[in-house]
């Protein structure tokens, strides 16, 4: 109760009105067949000033009442869920937040627990907790399974006349003061959802809508015979108090196998068309549910209740003292006289047990069933004959079961709903069977055909003679696949379909191979050299720089190394400057003395040359 915001709360405006409820409370308890109102949920009721809309769902129990519920609320989890053939949801269990399209309304789902459930085996719990459900709710949704069918009319049918009995005995001064169409206006838009669906939507070779099959259904035959008075009297019953009307169809939401994960499965898990047909519903009830109003057109909504007719309250001693308990009032109003004994049985004790037997055996036998076709059923099958055989085996099991277990089915009834369901099955696992062969042999496909494709995406196969190599590959690869075991019936059209989606791709390399010409082909070559020169031209610049890059580095080494020389030999040369200079001025003087030696000797060899030149000219003028 810690996240509810209190009624008496002094926040601004209408925050203080609204009901957060982390997770669902039990509304009406059923406790051993007596239906109690609890008190604590009726709290939660009274905190909230905001008009209501109610969406209740009713149905079979273990027929997936509780993931709708919880896919309005938008959680995975809240409303029990179950796995088994045990029914998890006992009573009415509520649940209450913010109108996710309506600002200032509040969203109230009620969720029943299941009707048939053989564990209770008293079916007049069954009505009293149906009829509580029209009688509160703005939006009735009336869960069944499989199709529309008389059963599931005539249940609605009598329920609805029980509700207006029970409405009628809850406020004995409205007699004469409101007629029945007045009474109508009272009750719920009814959605009829119908689970796991496997009818064609077709007339006559037409498709037609879920509406369009419900009205159907509705239609009333011409004539006065009784038979067909019976037939049309809970048509029109239901037409008449039911007038806004709404059909959808589920799918099966996944493989039953993983009905016990149904919760944790995320989206891309569960069937897609089952995934979009949630989503329209869910749409559906939030933007065309109306608002809770009772008799008048009076708002469920609180703070109106001096305009809701008093005797509605005080003909069962219940005391007006908030303004704020409009819902709340109705639910205890209609508890009461249920508690009183005010709400008759549906059927004689007979035909209910015959019923809670007869459903129960069907349920045994189609449990058997999906226990040995689960057990023994390996699919994909290499022929439907396979199937067929192991179906007929596991049928005549079933049918055996349900003839052991069945009590007074009058006209084969039920053993007649049992053939229909094994027949569905039948009909599903043939077309599993059918997936699981396709599957088998997409991945077959992809994963022979794979490489060739990536090969074809490297152009491999784009040059003379490639067209001839990839067939002669198409062929290797056509003969490892005939080889793969367990392809199942689907395996020849699936092969088939692939090649045909690969023709295109068959052709472009048959249209490249002749395209390729003798000049093309040149061309291709001096591109592919011009292109192989590029690279090299590219490899032998990459090389230059690196080159560079290295003589720079040795250079600038080189540098460093001739500054650090230099350095040093200028250090040198400062320490031997004086020594230098002093052997310098003995040099210069051992030059100058040299020079003037040397100057004396050829001073003196002149001489000696000029008087030996005196000499030979005085030899000449003697001869």
């Amino acid at each position: 109760m810690s996240d509810i915001i209190p009624k008496h709360s002094s926040l601004p405006g209408n925050m203080a009105s609204e009901i957060r409820m982390p997770a669902p409370v039990c509304l009406i308890e059923n406790t051993e067949g007596q239906l109690v109102v609890n008190q604590e949920a009726l709290e939660i009721l009274s905190a909230t000033k905001n008009p209501l809309v109610v969406v209740a769902i009713v149905g079979l129990y273990r027929t997936g009442k509780s993931y709708l519920m919880n896919k309005l609320a938008g959680k995975n989890k809240g409303f029990s869920i179950g796995s088994t053939v045990q029914s998890h949801t006992k009573g009415i269990w509520m649940w209450c937040m913010p109108h996710p399209k309506k600002p200032d309304h509040t969203l109230v789902l009620l969720d029943t627990e299941g009707l048939g459930d053989v564990e209770k085996g008293d079916k007049k719990n069954d009505t009293q907790i149906f009829a509580l459900a029209i009688l509160l709710s703005s939006t009735f949704v009336y869960n069944t399974m499989n199709k529309i069918d008389q059963r599931a009319m005539d249940l609605l049918h009598h329920v609805t006349e029980l509700s207006n009995l029970l409405w009628t005995v809850s406020s004995p001064d409205l007699d004469g003061v409101e007629d029945t169409t007045n009474f109508a206006n009272f009750y719920p838009d009814l959605v009829w959802t119908l689970r796991d669906f496997y009818l064609d939507l077709e007339i006559d070779g037409q498709l037609i809508t879920a509406d369009e099959y419900l009205e159907k259904s509705l239609k009333l035959k011409e004539g006065t015979d009784k038979s067909l008075q019976n037939f049309n009297l809970p048509r029109l019953c239901i037409k008449e108090f039911f007038p806004i009307r709404k059909c959808f169809i589920f799918d099966s939401p996944a493989h039953w196998k993983k009905f016990a994960q149904l919760e944790t499965l995320r989206n891309d898990e569960l069937d897609p068309d089952f995934v979009q047909q949630v989503a329209a519903f869910c749409s559906y009830i939030f933007n065309r549910s109306k608002t809770k109003t009772l008799s008048g057109g009076i708002k469920v909504n609180g703070p109106q209740l001096s305009s809701v007719p008093h005797a509605l309250f005080l003909a069962n001693n219940i005391s007006i003292s908030s303004p704020c308990e409009d819902l709340k009032s109705l639910v205890q109003t209609c508890v009461n006289a249920i508690s009183r004994g005010d709400l008759p049985c549906m059927e004689n004790s007979v035909v209910a047990l015959a019923q809670i037997k007869n459903s129960a055996a069907v349920k045994k036998a189609i449990a058997h069933y999906d226990q040995q076709m689960d057990q023994k059923l390996q699919l994909p099958t290499e022929t439907l004959s396979e199937l067929l055989d192991l179906h007929g085996a596991c049928e005549r099991e079933a049918i055996e079961i349900f003839m052991k277990n069945s009590f007074k089915d009058v006209n084969q009834k039920f053993q007649k709903q049992l053939e229909t369901l094994l027949e569905a099955r039948k009909d599903d696992f043939c077309n599993q069977n059918m997936e699981a062969s396709w599957s088998r042999c997409s991945a077959l496909l992809q994963a022979i055909f794979g490489p060739l494709e990536n090969e074809v995406t490297q152009g491999i196969y784009s040059k003379p003679g490639g067209h001839f190599l990839f067939i002669q590959k198409t062929e290797e690869l056509k003969a490892r696949y005939y080889q793969q075991p367990r392809k199942g019936m689907q395996a020849e059209k699936a092969l088939q379909r692939y090649l045909q989606s690969k023709q295109s791709t068959s052709d472009t390399i048959l249209q490249t191979d002749l395209a390729l010409t003798v000049k093309q082909k040149v061309i291709e070559e001096a591109r592919m050299k011009a292109e192989a020169a590029r690279i090299e031209a590219q490899r032998l610049e990459a090389i230059q720089r690196y080159n560079q890059q290295v003589m720079e580095e040795r250079q600038r080494l080189h540098l460093e190394q001739v500054r650090r020389m230099e350095m040093f030999q200028e250090y040198q040369l400062r320490q031997q400057e004086r020594v230098l200079q002093l052997r310098f001025q003995e040099q210069t003087v051992n030059l100058n003395r040299e020079i003037e030696d040397e100057r004396r000797r050829l001073h003196n060899e002149i001489q000696d040359l000029q008087r030996n030149i005196v000499s030979q000219d005085d030899t000449c003028i003697l001869l």
